[in-house]
C-alpha cells in the first residue's frame, strides 16, 4: 500500500535560503535539459507536406534520454559548481521530470491520452524539489527530520506516521504560506482487498450537478458550498489594488503573495470539503456510482465558473482513491439518459435544463431530477438498463453488463 502523508515545515532563514536557492537550481537545470529535447526534435523533424523528393537534412543528433542527460550532469557541476551543493538524487529526479512531461507529449500516458506542450519554467514556477533515497527511520526523531544535505528540518507533526510504513521519498513544497514536506509511505504487508460484485443493496447512485452539489438514491442531497463566488468580493478588492502597483516594485510583490493566499484559501476549503464529502459517502461500506462527465467541455460553457468552483474533477479522484484503500469502488457510468428516462418504468420524460421536478406520464412517477438521475446511474452501475424495452428483462436476469470502472490515478 502506498500513501502520502504532508507536514508544514518551520524552517529557518538559513534554511529557507537554501531551499530557495535549490529551486533555483533546479528551475535552471529544468529548463536547459528540456532546451535540449526541443532541439533534438526541431532539428530531426520534416514536415510531411513540405518535404521534397530528395530531402537533405542536417546530420541527426542521438535523441537526449534520462540516461545521457543523467550523465551530463558531471558536465554542469564542473561549469557550475553551485550544483554541487544539491542531492546527486534530486538533480536526477529534476531529469526525470523532464523525461515524463515530453513523453507525455509525443506519446502519450499508459492511456495514449497526450499532453500539452511542455513550457519554460518562469522565475518562481518550479515550487518542488524531491528526495528519492528513502528516509531511514532514525533521521525521524520527533518533531525533526534530517535530509541530505539540508541537516535536520523542524516539521508540525499533526498526526504520527503509522506504524509498519516505510518512507519511500521526500518532498519539499513551497506554496505562498510557507514550506510543506511530503512523505511517500508504503508498506508491503497490507493486503490488497478484492471489492465484491455491485449489486443494487451493496451501490450509492450519486447525481453530481450545479444546483447541488450531489444527489444520492434515497433523495439526500449535499449543498454546493461555492467557496469561490463567496470569496468573489474579496478577490475582486485585492487583484484591483495589485494591478494599481507598479511593476517590478516591493508593494507589487506584497500584493501578489495577497492574492496568491486569498486563491489558496479558496482552494484549500474545496479540497476540504471534498474530502469530508468522500468520506460520507464510503463510510456506508458501499460502493459509489456516478456519472462519467466531460468536465473539460462542459468548463468551456456558460457554466465554466461554476463548473470550476464545484470541481468536480478533483472530487471524483479524491473518491476514487478512497474508494480503492476501502476496499470498493468508484464506478463511472454513462450519463446519457439518466436525467430523461423515468426510474420507475424507464419510459423517457424530455426535459429541458430549467425543469427541476421528473413527472412520469406513464407510470405517474413524481420526484426530484436529480433524485430520478440518481437512481438510474444506480441501476447502470449494477448492470440494469433504463430503457423502457429493456427494464424488465434486465431486472429479471440481473446483472448483464460489466460496470466501468473510474480511472485511479
Amino acid at each position: 500500500m502506498r500513501t502520502a502523508y504532508q507536514y508544514r515545515l518551520r524552517l529557518t532563514t538559513a534554511q529557507q535560503s537554501t531551499i530557495d536557492q535549490w529551486l533555483e537550481l533546479g528551475r535552471r537545470q529544468y529548463n536547459y535539459r528540456l532546451a535540449e529535447r526541443f532541439n533534438w526534435y526541431e532539428q530531426n523533424r520534416c514536415d510531411i507536406n513540405a518535404c521534397p523528393l530528395i530531402c537533405h537534412l542536417p546530420e541527426l543528433k542521438d535523441r537526449p534520454n534520462f540516461y545521457s542527460q543523467k550523465r551530463d550532469l558531471v558536465n554542469s557541476k564542473k561549469w557550475f559548481p553551485e550544483y554541487k551543493e544539491l542531492p546527486s538524487h534530486t538533480l536526477q529526479d529534476v531529469i526525470a521530470r523532464v523525461e515524463k512531461t515530453f513523453d507525455r507529449w509525443l506519446s502519450g500516458d499508459s492511456n495514449g491520452k497526450r499532453s500539452g506542450k511542455p513550457r519554460f519554467k518562469g522565475q518562481g514556477r518550479y515550487r518542488s524539489i524531491t528526495f528519492p533515497d528513502p528516509v531511514k527511520p532514525e533521521h525521524i526523531d520527533g518533531q525533526l527530520i534530517q535530509l541530505p544535505k539540508v541537516g535536520k528540518l523542524k516539521l508540525i507533526l499533526h498526526r504520527p506516521l503509522p506504524d509498519g510504513f516505510k518512507v519511500k521519498t521526500a518532498t519539499i513544497t513551497k506554496k505562498v504560506d510557507g514550506y510543506y514536506v511530503t512523505l511517500s509511505l508504503q508498506d508491503s504487508s497490507v493486503p490488497v482487498i478484492t471489492p465484491d460484485v455491485p449489486e443494487l443493496d451493496n451501490t450509492i447512485g450519486v447525481d453530481m450537478g450545479l444546483k447541488s452539489f450531489l444527489v444520492d438514491d434515497s433523495g439526500n442531497e449535499i449543498k454546493i458550498p461555492q467557496h469561490y463566488r463567496k470569496a468573489q468580493k474579496n478577490l475582486k478588492r485585492l487583484q484591483r489594488s495589485l494591478s494599481r502597483k507598479k511593476k517590478g516594485s516591493n508593494r507589487r510583490q506584497k500584493a501578489v503573495k495577497r492574492v496568491a493566499k486569498a486563491h489558496l484559501k479558496v482552494s484549500n476549503k474545496r479540497k476540504d470539503f471534498h474530502y469530508k464529502i468522500a468520506k460520507k459517502l464510503l463510510s456506508q461500506g458501499k460502493h459509489v456510482a456516478h456519472e462519467k462527465l466531460n468536465i473539460k467541455g462542459i468548463a468551456k460553457s456558460r457554466m465554466a465558473k461554476s463548473t470550476h468552483d464545484a470541481g468536480w474533477g478533483q472530487f471524483l479522484q479524491i473518491l476514487s482513491i478512497k474508494a480503492e484503500r476501502a476496499g470498493l469502488l468508484a464506478i463511472a457510468v454513462n450519463p446519457n439518459g439518466t436525467s430523461q428516462n423515468c426510474s420507475g418504468c424507464g419510459t423517457k420524460v424530455p426535459k429541458e435544463l430549467k425543469d427541476r421536478i421528473h413527472v412520469c406520464p406513464e407510470c405517474g412517477l413524481t420526484l426530484d431530477r436529480d433524485h430520478n438521475a440518481a437512481i438510474n446511474i444506480k441501476y447502470l452501475a449494477v448492470g440494469h438498463s433504463v430503457n423502457k424495452a429493456q427494464i424488465t428483462s434486465d431486472a429479471i436476469a440481473g446483472v448483464t453488463e460489466k460496470p466501468a470502472l473510474y480511472p485511479i490515478g
